[in-house]
Formats: structure tokens, sequence, C-alpha cells
């Protein structure tokens, strides 16, 4: 019977392959599979749909829409492979079942190669000189019965340019090394000896030794390809890529051509066996080793963005979840020295209210001046916090303040917060929107000052990959990156929940459900028609229809409204349980919100029927105990020496408080206040082995370190965490 592709059989099996990754029932995958398929969002099902998938959480559902998309794109290229073959007239049965039996791309492509159009090779002008019945006497490998001579007379063809014997010998050996070649099993085979066996080497280019001094490492660098870690390799491939290095797969050369000719060769009594022993050695250095080296390092670099993009969006996850300080009048400066500090008054809602600049930095230092402007913004707004970015000037700007609460025992609190991207966000069509008459400058202080009081609304607004909590962001392949960081937004985004009447259009973008251009209709719905006040008004948005609002109601909250659960996680569909668990105690629904210890006497198990499961009573349960409750930690501030402000101020052996701006698979990055953070490496983070620095340390940690090594010329810092 023929063996014919099907999408739902390939989908089948991929479900039954995830499931025993994940330790889970294939049919918690297909349920998966089937409520991705029908448009609802990762946050949705993971977070409402718990009964039908049997509660796998989004790392689980991210997982299996990756593997789904990967069988699906490969059952494409399949149905073309098989496509293409058959128009050539070549596809035999073998073939065919050896196509669909493939499991990944990369083999797909390695059996597909032979039937590939070919580039103008040797091989391909020697058979158009008429040399491929030579070439499949010389694959034959069977005793001639004549003289080598004699053979090759006859493939003599002036008129064709093959003028004499050698020339016909060495055509036709062309064709036998490219044929060899484009065998797929010697390949794969290849391949999966490169990477168990193969190393990789990088050396300096020519004349590029003054330009290597951020590649040192890597000038004369060997390593095992098993081993190599994904930054290292992403490093040796930026420095290749700058003209500075040159990498290559270094294999053991002779037993790999030993084990070819055993493969290849069959009949050492056979007339041309040397010169076949040699096509061999040809085959191997000309077309394949370049080729298994191309093959390899985009095996290498795939797996290197994968690890590296992982990293990247860990750290953004966290600085995303850093705990807001909260509503409260805040003082944003945006620091530097020649042209000022830029200030800007933010009131608790968020809102613009004031800017000025001032000069308390060199080369002005108008110390006087700058106190009596900043005094004069505390006291008329009332100001709680004061945002300092981290950037240029800032530790200067920082004792400036310090100085100010000091000497007039102001009941303010002073942090240092991360620039990174804010320019970007400033200089943006979306700032210049949002504020059109400021100039980048004061946005910027306005950006600082809404990242200290919610960092996870204000960073949405910036491209993330401007933030710098990444590892050699720019040389992984950005279609996978920008996936992961949308995705990482759109989970914290819907796991922290949002603000329906003070959501910005950015934040709501990334709502389950709702996208930019419903958020935009929501935004304009609301300037329009006044603050919502129950969240089934999200249906008279244009174009926000039933699928939308199911997608995303859930995560929208609406503070002092109509229904007391609008506030909360609970969604609307639900609501009519949390009616019965009242009703269950003589009260009102809107008296249960908030109760915990009525919340408490209900049992979960009594509320579950068939459309209501388990674990979203729980889940039910848990929301009205403490509605709209903020999953992110307590605010904290990190205190950073007075005596310590340039990088010419620390001394090896000084215990230090920083904040970890960055972890990497090689250690952790730690800003303790001197402009250029600190690296600690893995050896440095823990007192025990560790494999992976997050198991100790994420993005916003407070920590305290010790000063092990400076070098001021390169700006590098070492610290270690083992006090």
């Amino acid at each position: 019977m023929e063996k014919k592709p099907t999408q739902e059989q390939d989908l089948t099996e991929v479900a039954g392959e995830i499931a025993k990754q994940l330790a889970v029932d294939s049919r918690q995958v297909l349920a998966a599979i089937e409520l991705l398929d029908a448009g609802n969002t990762i946050p949705f099902i993971a977070r409402y749909r718990k009964e039908a998938t049997r509660e796998l959480d989004e790392i689980a559902l991210r997982a299996i829409e990756d593997a789904i998309a990967k069988a699906r794109e490969l059952f494409a290229r399949k149905n073309t492979v098989l496509k293409s073959i058959a128009e050539q007239g070549l596809l035999t049965e073998e073939l065919r079942n050896q196509i669909l039996d493939c499991k990944d791309l990369q083999t797909l492509e390695v059996i597909y190669l032979p039937f590939k159009p070919k580039r103008r090779t040797r091989a391909t002008i020697a058979r158009e000189r008429g040399l491929q019945p030579l070439a499949d006497i010389l694959l034959k490998q069977s005793r001639l019965g004549i003289s080598k001579s004699e053979l090759l007379r006859r493939y003599v063809r002036p008129d064709m340019e093959v003028p004499d014997e050698e020339a016909a010998l060495a055509g036709a050996l062309d064709i036998v090394a490219e044929t060899w070649a484009d065998d797929a099993e010697t390949r794969v085979w290849l391949a999966e000896q490169s990477k168990k066996h193969g190393r990789i080497a990088s050396q300096v280019k020519r004349g590029k030794k003054e330009e290597a001094d951020k590649f040192e490492m890597y000038v004369d660098h060997n390593e095992s390809v098993a081993r190599v870690p994904s930054h290292r390799f992403l490093a040796m491939k930026r420095g290749e890529e700058e003209g500075i290095l040159r990498i290559s797969l270094e294999l053991d050369n002779d037993r790999v051509v030993g084990q070819m000719q055993s493969y290849f060769l069959a009949n050492p009594q056979f007339e041309f066996f040397r010169e076949l022993q040699k096509t061999v050695e040809d085959c191997y250095e000309r077309l394949l080793k370049p080729a298994t080296e191309s093959t390899v390092f985009q095996w290498l670099k795939e797996r290197a963005d994968e690890e590296a993009i992982s990293v990247f969006g860990k750290n953004l996850r966290e600085l995303l979840l850093a705990p807001p300080a909260g509503p409260k009048v805040t003082l944003g400066i945006d620091p530097g020295f020649r042209t000022g500090c830029k200030l800007a008054v933010v009131d608790a809602t968020g809102k613009y209210v004031a800017h000025t600049t001032i000069y308390p930095t060199p080369p002005t230092s108008d110390v006087a001046g700058a106190s009596k402007t900043v005094l004069e913004l505390i006291a008329k707004y009332r100001v709680e916090l004061i945002a300092i970015g981290n950037g240029t000037a800032s530790r200067e700007t920082d004792s400036f303040v310090s100085d100010l609460i000091r000497d007039h025992k102001l009941n303010v609190t002073k942090v240092m917060v991360s620039e990174a991207g804010a320019s970007i966000y400033s200089a943006s069509e979306l700032a210049a929107s949002e504020y059109p008459n400021l100039d980048v400058t004061v946005r910027g202080a306005i950006s600082i000052a809404h990242r200290l009081q919610d960092p996870l609304a204000e960073l949405v607004k910036t491209d993330p990959k401007s933030i710098g909590v990444g590892q050699y962001q720019h040389d992984v392949n950005q279609t996978q990156l920008r996936k992961c960081l949308e995705r990482e937004v759109e989970s914290c985004v819907n796991k922290v929940g949002v603000d329906l009447n003070m959501a910005s259009a950015s934040l709501l973008s990334y709502v389950s459900g709702i996208g930019p251009k419903l958020a935009e209709s929501i935004v304009r719905f609301r300037d329009e028609n006044g603050p919502f006040k129950k969240r089934q008004q999200l249906t008279n948005v244009p174009k926000l229809g039933a699928k939308a609002f199911e997608q995303s109601a859930g995560f929208l909250r609406i503070r002092n409204g109509e229904q007391p659960l609008d506030n909360s996680a609970v969604h609307p569909e639900s609501y009519r349980l949390v009616e019965r668990m009242a009703k269950r105690l003589g009260i009102s629904s809107s008296t249960i919100v908030g109760n915990a210890a009525l919340a408490q006497k209900l049992k979960p198990d009594e509320f579950v029927d068939d459309q209501f499961g388990l674990p979203t009573v729980v889940d039910i349960l848990e929301e009205i105990a403490k509605p709209g409750r903020d999953p992110r930690n307590e605010f904290r501030t990190v205190r950073f020496s007075e005596a310590v402000k340039s990088i010419d101020d620390l001394k090896i052996g000084m215990v230090l408080e920083g904040v970890i701006t960055n972890v990497t698979h090689f250690g952790a990055f730690v800003d303790i206040g001197v402009h250029h953070d600190a690296l600690i490496h893995i050896s440095q983070l823990s007192d025990t082995y560790i494999k992976d620095p997050n198991e100790v340390v994420s993005v916003g940690n407070v920590v305290k370190i010790k000063v092990l090594e400076v070098d001021s010329t390169r700006k590098r810092i070492s610290v270690s965490k083992k006090l």
C-alpha cells in the first residue's frame, strides 16, 4: 500500500513525542493544539482552560506551540520535496518513504540535495562533455577486461574539450567525487562525527592583530564542537563577521578519509583503484569538508541562538516583573554635565505635570540654584520619590540629591534607575505622540520616573532589544528573538493584569486577544466616553468582538467599578459561579469579594460541575480572597557606596552593594554605581558548584559583592559574590 503524507498523522506523532519530552499525556498535548488552532492565546489557555489541558503551564504550552510549528513546516517542506523529485521522474517508493520518515529539516535537505538544481560545477561540465558513462564505469568498480588506456581513449573528444585520456579521467573522477559527496548517509554520518569529535578553531586574520583586543581569547583558540558554549561560539562568529577572526572546523582527516575509503571502495583489484582512493580524498577535502563545516556551524549557530535567546527572555522577564515603587508622585532626573540635568514631575497616576533643567554638576556646578529648584518642586507637587537615571553624570547627580535630602531632612526616597533603552523610546514616534510639545530629553526624564513607578507599564513602550539584558542579542536570529521577547512581554503583562482605565495603548496591545489596533480603539473609546465602569462595556468598542472579549476580559482590571469582580482575575464567564458561592453563604457576591475569611469557609469540591473543574474553582476562591493582587515582589532599593563614584575609586577587597543588571551563561553583571557594570564570573557566584547563573541570581536582585580586580584602562571590573 502506498504511504501518503498526512499532516494529521505527522502532528499526532509529534504530539506523542512532545508528550514524552514534557512527561505529560498526549491527550493534553492534542487538547492544547486544538485550543491554539482555535485562536486562543497561551496566557488565556494557561489561566482559564486548565481543565482542557489538565493544567499545562505557559512553558509547556510554548513548547507545544513551537514543536507543532516545526512539524507543520517540516510537513510542508516534505510535500515540496516530493513534488520536485516526482516532476523530475526520479521518485522511487524507497525514496518516498525515506522522505516521509524524516524527523528534521536538516536531514530532509541532505536527502534532497542530489535532486536540487545545481550550480555549474566541475562535475556538471564533465557531464556536458559526455563523461557520465565513464564515471558510471568507475563507480561500478568491476574489472574492465581491457586496458585503462583503451577505455579512456573512447571518451577523448577534442571537439567537446576532452583533448586526451588524462582529461577524460579527470572529468569522470569529478563526477564520481560529486556523486559520493551527494550520498545522504555519508553527509549525515560526517555531520554527526563532526558534532561528536570535531573541534572549532579560531585565529586572527593576517594584518588584524592590532584590532583583535576584544577577541584576545580567540586569537589562537581551539575547543571541542560538542562542548563549546553558546556565548563563545557567538563571540567567534562576531569576530569573523567583523573581519578579525577566521574560524574553521578541524577533524581527524586521516581517520575520516580512511573510513570513507572503506565505505566507497569495493574492489581493490579494480584497475582504477588508486585513482579512486585519491578521489575519496578530493571528495572529502574539496566538497564534503566545506559543506560539513557549513552544516555544523549552522547547527552550532541555531543552538547558540536558542540558548542566547533563552537567556535574554529570562532576563527580560525579571526586569519586566521588577517590583514597582507604586502610585506615588515622582521626580524623574535625566543626569548630564554640560547640558544639565533634565527634571520631570509625574503625579501618582503617571501623568506629566512639570519639567525644568538644573546644573548641579561640572562645568556649571550651580549647586545652590539647583537645590532651590528641586526643593520648590518637591514642596509644590509633594514629591515622594526621586528617580535618577544611571547614565552619564549619574553618580554626581546622586551625590547632589543625597546631600539635599540629608541637609534638609526630606521625607523622599531616592532610587537609581536603569536608562537602558530610554533614549530610544524618547526619540520614538510613540513618545512624540504622547508628549508632542516636549523635548526629547524631557521625555527621557518622564520615562525614568515612570520606570520607577511601574517598570512593566513603561518598558513595554521600548523595543526589548534595546533594554540591554541580553547576550549577543544583535547576533542571533532576529525573528526568533522577536518572538521570544513578545511572548515574555505578553506573559508578564497578563500575569500582572492591566488597569483598563489607566493603561496606555502600548500596554494594552500585549493583553491576551487585543493587539495594537484594538488597543488604540480601546484608548480612543475611553477618551471619547470616559472611564470604563464595567468589563462588559468592552463589547461596545468598535471591532472588539466576542472572541477578543473572551481572551482579554480576565486580564483587565477596573478599580471602583460597578462590579467588584471586574477588579480581579476572575473571568466574566465565572461570575455566576461566584454568585453561587455567595448564595451558599447567604450573602451578596459583592460582600464575598475581598473577604478571605468568608472565602475560606467554602469547600472547592462542592462547586465542581460540568462547566467548572477543580483547578478553576480553586483559582476563583484564591482570587476573591485577594482580588487584583500584584504578583510582583515588594519594592526595595539598592544603596550605592557614597565613597565610590567612579572606577578609579574602587579598591581590591572592597565590599559593596549593587544590583544585577544582566545574567549570562558565563556569569552575571552587576551595577555598583561606577558607570561600568562589574562581572561576577560563574565561579564567583556561589560557594557550591552551579551549572547556570540563573540558579542563584536574577536581573534586579540586590546583592553584596567583593571587588577582586580592576582594569581602569579597559574598564573591566571583576567581583565576587563569595564574601
